[in-house]
């Protein structure tokens, strides 16, 4: 029996990030390819495999406006295996269903992308033009209906059980965007989101989006792509970086309609994560938590056991547990709410850097090795457990 092959991030790279973008998604995209590819040193010709999430979206360009066969077409690539799918258990798990591939022999070197352009699109609605229906279906029929498009109506119920249930304070809540502003600030790929320091009082006296959740503890759009490079462990006298292995996935879908759902999907995932590595929480040197909303990282730090059900919130009381030079350093670069809606992949890309000590002024003291990176929450979660052998 052939012996399975690990699969390492050997690239990273990342775009301009920013709000209202002239710079075109396929020009977003390459720029962040190129730099991906020369942070591995690798070329186009050695590029046998593309991922994204979730595809090219058709509906709403701004979500998604470049596909996998685009990417594989600019680039020249001869691809052996490509996948671009949003029914897969949310956005990291592009990056899992890459190193599956790379396990199993189908490809050495992939490109996973994720390219967002939904400032530039809401700002030039003639060239990206929303999507106008008379009717519903899949899982928006469980909220348009209801006016309950954004997520942050689900997610602040959510919110609003745990104070009830556990007694979460907005203080305590707070300390996740405190925390993601700061790391933003110390983030040159941040500028253009988190542009001055925030504090608790001015947090506090913020407008209301949606109980409990007030302005601070949104992420807004913007417009980027990030890249990460995975190789098989075969084939990393191929590149220059120092690789990281993708020691663990784990992903869980739960039903759209969430009728009174209990938890989120985040709490089947953690475990899961853990019942395929021998790592343990004790092991982990940071954490990049799915942000869209600041309760989201609270739920993941229970779900993967960082803390007890119910519990998150205390353990990140104050924001010195959470803080870069913490017990627990969390979303190093500013998250989503501190460095702009990326869309998951900002995680994974993150967490690389700190692993390969690429953070420049936000990086995490010591000799950080292993990493978990997450996305979603709601009814699709996935995480990345992260190691630098």
């Amino acid at each position: 029996m052939a012996k399975l092959i690990e699969a390492y991030v050997t690239g990273v790279g990342q775009s301009e990030v920013g709000v209202r973008l002239t710079r075109s998604p396929m020009g977003l995209t390459m720029d962040a390819i190129r730099q991906a590819l020369d942070n591995a040193g690798l070329t186009f010709e050695q590029i046998d495999g593309v991922a994204s999430y979730p595809g090219k979206s058709h509906g709403y360009l701004g979500f998604s406006p470049i596909g996998v066969d685009e990417v594989i077409e600019q680039c020249g690539i001869k691809a052996r295996w490509h996948m671009g799918a949003g029914e897969i258990p949310a956005q990291l798990s592009a990056i899992a269903e890459a190193a599956n591939a790379i396990k199993t022999g189908q490809a050495r070197h992939v490109i996973c992308f994720r390219t967002v352009y939904e400032a530039a699109a809401m700002a030039r609605p003639e060239e990206f033009p929303p999507l106008r229906r008379d009717s519903v279906d899949g899982s928006s029929q469980w909220t348009a209906p209801f006016f309950a498009i954004s997520a942050a109506c689900w997610v602040a119920q959510y919110a609003n059980r745990h104070m009830n249930r556990y007694g979460m304070t907005r203080e305590q809540l707070a300390q996740v965007a405190l925390n993601a502003n700061r790391n933003g600030l110390a983030n040159p790929n941040a500028r253009a989101i988190s542009k001055k320091p925030l504090t608790l009082d001015e947090y506090m006296e913020s407008r209301l989006i949606t109980t409990p959740f007030c302005l601070y503890d949104c992420d807004r759009f913007t417009d980027c792509s990030t890249v990460l490079i995975l190789s098989a462990g075969d084939a990393l006298d191929e590149v220059k970086s120092t690789p990281v292995r993708i020691a663990a996935t784990a992903g869980a879908v739960h039903r759209h309609s969430w009728d009174q759902a209990e938890w989120m999907a985040s709490y089947d995932t953690g475990p899961d994560l853990w019942a395929k590595t021998d790592y343990t929480t004790k092991d982990v040197d940071t954490v990049q938590f799915y942000d869209g909303f600041a309760f989201f990282p609270i739920t993941w730090l229970e779900a993967l056991g960082f803390c007890e059900v119910g519990e998150g919130h205390r353990f990140i009381e104050g924001g010195t547990r959470i803080a870069r030079d913490g017990e627990l350093p969390l979303n190093t670069g500013g998250g989503q709410i501190g460095a702009g809606r990326l869309h998951g992949f900002g995680f994974a890309y993150e967490a690389v850097l700190q692993l390969t000590k690429q953070a420049g002024e936000r990086q995490i003291p010591g000799d950080p090795k292993v990493a978990v990176a997450t996305s979603g929450g709601g009814p699709l979660a996935a995480a990345l457990l992260l190691a630098r052998d």
